[in-house]
């Protein structure tokens, strides 16, 4: 049996928030035969290697993640989106132990549900995406193919992150900025958020 990742023990020994909150959820998981992982500075659910579940403990609440939260059937209507731009993806939120009490059954059943949805190779359908480069970045790939390139090979949502965030500013020099400093992460083949 493997050693459980340092990082993932670290990770619950010094939340500074959300502790025992996050102790529940992560039994939850594990009770459910799910393999814990570290990824993304999280610890991550894992069942045959397709990611299911992650945690996060924030300022106002802690989250129980789901990769495919869009799939879940939902009767309660409690699952929400992590951000506006979100497409597959939903969190349970959680501000309390004795909420995660009160609503376990109701966890277990939405964890059970997203493992059969891993067994069984289901695939969020997203549609072609919606987002138009900024035309600073457009301008950018066209005089350098390399970075065209790579941009191009990357995935669907780590080029959708790229597009959100060169987008975000008002001014054209500061995306062009954006998109000059972000160079040479998207060369390395990496998301907005990967490390």
């Amino acid at each position: 049996m493997a050693q459980p990742d340092p990082r993932i023990e670290d990770f619950f020994a010094d939340a500074p928030r959300w502790r025992a909150e996050l102790a529940a959820l992560r039994a939850i998981l594990l009770g459910a035969g799910l393999t814990e992982e570290w990824k993304w500075r999280s610890p991550c659910y894992t069942a045959g290697g397709a990611n299911v579940a992650l945690l996060w403990g924030f300022k106002e609440e802690c989250r129980l993640g789901f990769f495919k939260g869009v799939l879940l059937q939902d009767p309660r209507g409690i699952l929400v989106a992590p951000g506006e731009n979100s497409r597959s993806s939903r969190t349970l939120n959680f501000t309390s132990l004795a909420e995660i009490r009160q609503l376990e059954g109701v966890i277990r059943d939405y964890v059970g549900e997203a493992i059969d949805l891993e067994k069984a190779g289901r695939k969020v359908e997203l549609p072609k995406d919606d987002l138009a480069p900024p035309p600073e970045l457009v301008a950018i790939l066209e005089v350098d193919a390399t970075l065209k390139q790579a941009f191009e090979a990357l995935t669907p949502g780590r080029r959708r992150g790229w597009i959100l965030h060169f987008a975000q500013p008002k001014q054209p020099a500061t995306r062009r900025s954006r998109i000059e400093k972000a160079a040479p992460r998207i060369l390395a083949g990496k998301g907005m958020h990967d490390r």
